[in-house]
């Protein structure tokens, strides 16, 4: 059946909030786990081998693969010369891909950074985990997370979507020297702020979480999540996503639908290791705004990161709700002068690939990305 076939969920609410529902998969299904996930893990036969139309999707921006590490592959989108300091952005390892930075044209946050006058941008592309890399955890991936900035050369600008986010904020504070500038956007770090994503795992036992990483040999599964999980969605709740109608049958609107449910299905396994420290140590414990959180041996205090920072929020995100989104800043050493906040009329996906808000607030990012931050006045950007 194809995506614009599917039907759309029973409940009123569940269709519009498809798009940002879709990031609660992991605890969504620890929920469910706990009493049926390892009748049905085991019940699961083989999935036949992929279709010519499910081949990995390109990539939209030309790059190239600057480095292969077993986490991620660098990937660089360069162009022409430019004084400014490189720009890496980190994206969520979850669900699905780091191609969430660079979606489709009109929609690729690579793309709206380029056109801001961002020429030096780099994007960890994170792996799908292997039996072999199951013990990887959260220190592993910001050791390789350090390779790659070692290798584009510090300082850097830093962009973390999503959990990407809490990821780019502890690297930050554990390599003061190496970042020069941060943007977190709908990232959660200090989840005592409520949001769905938080009293989900509140109200969870470890135990659940445990369990889909011994069913799963040690990895968690995304393909057998995603089909566990299995919330339809329609071509509203891309267009909610993406910020533009598609219904007007033209190339572009089938090209971007297809596209949309190809990048559904692209699912990445997670290590067991990091997944059970990313659940149990950031949003139970809440360790990283508790000041508490260990990192590559040395805690973690985010009162020393001073650098300048852009904290994007969106006002409809369930996932990572405003307030929580912007009660980071108080956790930081930042002066005021040097942060900014910016809030979309958006949900949690169309942050990083929505039209309207690559074209409005992420500008506004270029913009300060290259602005005198030095001087007060400067760091202010006008929307």
């Amino acid at each position: 059946m194809s995506m614009t076939e599917k039907k759309k969920p029973s409940e009123p609410d569940a269709r519009a909030d498809w798009t940002q529902q879709v990031w609660l998969w992991p605890l969504e299904a620890s929920r469910l786990a706990l009493h049926t996930y390892a009748q049905w893990f085991a019940d699961q036969k083989p999935e036949p081998s992929r279709a010519p139309d499910q081949r990995p999707l390109g990539w939209t921006t030309p790059n190239v693969v600057r480095l292969q590490l077993p986490s991620m592959r660098l990937r660089e989108f360069s162009r022409g010369i430019s004084a400014q300091p490189p720009l890496l952005i980190c994206a969520p390892y979850a669900l699905h891909g780091a191609l969430i930075a660079d979606f489709a044209p009109g929609h690729s946050l690579v793309e709206a950074l380029q056109k801001g006058g961002v020429n030096h941008i780099y994007v960890p592309e994170w792996c799908s985990a292997t039996p072999e890399m199951r013990y990887l955890s959260i220190d592993n991936y910001l050791a390789d997370l350090n390779v790659a900035i070692d290798e584009i050369g510090a300082p850097v600008d830093l962009v973390g979507l999503c959990q990407g986010g809490w990821l780019s904020l502890v690297y930050a504070a554990r390599f003061p020297g190496k970042v020069r500038r941060l943007v977190l956007a709908g990232a959660p770090v200090d989840v005592s702020t409520p949001s769905e994503l938080s009293k989900m795992v509140a109200a969870l036992p470890q135990q659940a979480f445990e369990q889909m990483v011994q069913q799963g040999d040690g990895i968690v599964s995304g393909e057998h999540m995603l089909r566990f999980w299995n919330i339809p969605f329609s071509q509203q709740d891309v267009e909610a996503a993406l910020q533009r109608s598609l219904g007007d049958g033209s190339d572009e609107a089938r090209m971007l639908l297809d596209r949309y449910e190809r990048w559904d299905r692209a699912t990445l396994d997670l290590p067991g290791t990091y997944y059970l420290e990313v659940t149990d140590q950031v949003f139970r414990q809440n360790l990283i705004a508790k000041g508490r959180f260990i990192a590559l041996g040395r805690r973690i205090d985010l009162a020393e990161v001073r650098v300048p920072v852009f904290l994007l929020a969106g006002a409809d995100d369930i996932v990572v709700p405003r307030d929580q989104a912007f009660a980071t800043a108080e956790l930081l050493g930042t002066r005021s002068a040097w942060l900014e906040r910016a809030s979309e009329p958006c949900g949690h996906l169309s942050l990083f690939m929505g039209r309207k808000a690559l074209n409005h607030s992420w500008w506004r990012i270029a913009r300060w990305l290259q602005a005198d931050i030095g001087d007060a006045a400067g760091a202010r950007i006008s929307a």
